[in-house]
């Protein structure tokens, strides 16, 4: 296990972790299968978290065969859930301004690492006066293979000249936990809708119920 003394800056997913967006992924995903002909559940919109193009493909015909459409099925979750935050907007998760006043203060560095395309990361944090609130934005557009491959927490702490076993990530995707542990980084889960499974389990270094409950985490270095 590595040693959180080590630990220089954080890298943080946004849907589900710092905005309260995931569950309208998992609402929209829903919605749009079922626009569609397909009867998706809660439970396969939840498989379907921060998982980039290939990945969400093949769990998609997991799901429903090999003739699914998933880029229609993806289009109209995207125009559904736009129309939405357009007019009902977006909110942020519990502890995030008392965790990154924190880091700040301790003059730890900071990223946003998400699958969300740039634009809709700018203008979500933008909506919730966050937009300067990371020293880095990075996307999942932005590397080769997004997430669960590591290349998105790779990059991330590649911009703030930091090793990725230097960094901490925020996760509460499994697909994102897997992620920053073939990085690896330091693997913590904030839960949003629902445990980890044992496998996701045991790829962590810690499980906390809020953001700023990482401050406590923190606070171990010293």
């Amino acid at each position: 296990m590595k040693d959180f003394t080590t630990v220089e800056a954080i890298l943080f997913d946004m849907d589900g972790l710092v905005l309260d967006t995931e569950k309208l992924y998992t609402r929209f995903w829903q919605e749009a299968a079922r626009a569609c002909g397909y009867p998706m559940t809660k439970e396969q919109a939840l498989g379907m978290r921060s998982l980039n193009r290939g990945a969400g493909l093949a769990k998609m015909q997991s799901y429903f065969g090999m003739d699914v459409d998933y880029d229609h099925i993806r289009g109209k979750r995207i125009e559904m859930m736009d129309a939405f935050v357009e007019k009902e907007g977006v909110t942020v998760k519990p502890g995030i301004h008392e965790l990154l006043a924190y880091l700040k203060e301790q003059g730890i560095k900071t990223s946003i690492a998400t699958s969300s395309p740039i634009e809709r990361t700018v203008l979500y944090l933008t909506s919730v006066g966050m937009q300067d609130s990371f020293d880095e934005l990075v996307s999942g557009y932005m590397v080769e293979k997004g997430k669960p491959e590591p290349d998105i927490y790779l990059y991330a702490a590649k911009k703030l000249g930091v090793e990725p076993s230097h960094c901490m990530v925020l996760e509460d995707s499994p697909a994102g936990i897997l992620a920053a542990h073939r990085a690896g980084c330091l693997p913590v889960m904030i839960p949003d809708q629902d445990e980890p499974d044992a496998e996701t389990e045991r790829l962590l270094y810690a499980k906390v119920e809020r953001l700023d409950k990482v401050i406590g985490l923190l606070e171990q270095r010293k």
